[in-house]
């Protein structure tokens, strides 16, 4: 079986057994998939900037929340009684503005897992300071 790899300058075929030619058929196909399934969950990040400073995440809440300085007020003792790993997940994203990708990395679950804690976390924080 000869498989072909396509460079920016140059072409080239190699000669393999039939049992090799299928695995990297089926690696590539991985290769592929992977990368698109990449793709599709990125964005332009001009998208996220605001005068200048980038936001992780774009909250009418947290707007809110920042635009009133009473409920900012009270928000040490509401972040004070989320669950442990509420205010992790909250630090992780709004302090050390790190992405969900990269915390579902960290504690080895997936992005929506990551992102629905943070949901909860926040929908929980909204009602405390309510």
């Amino acid at each position: 079986m000869k498989i072909q790899y396509k460079f920016a300058n140059d072409t080239v075929e190699i000669e393999v057994s039939d049992e090799w030619g299928e695995i990297l058929i089926d690696l590539d196909r991985q290769e592929y998939n992977n990368d698109h399934k990449e793709t599709r969950r990125h964005y332009h990040l001009e998208g996220c900037a605001y005068e200048g400073d980038n936001f992780a995440v774009e909250d009418p809440a947290l707007t809110r929340l920042l635009e009133d300085d009473g409920m900012l007020a009270k928000l040490p003792s509401a972040i004070a009684s989320l669950l442990p790993r509420q205010r992790r997940l909250i630090n992780q994203v709004f302090v050390e503005r790190k992405t969900y990708v990269a915390i579902a990395r960290e504690d080895g679950v997936d992005e929506s897992a990551v992102r629905k804690a943070v949901g909860r976390a926040l929908k929980k924080l909204e009602k405390l300071l309510m």
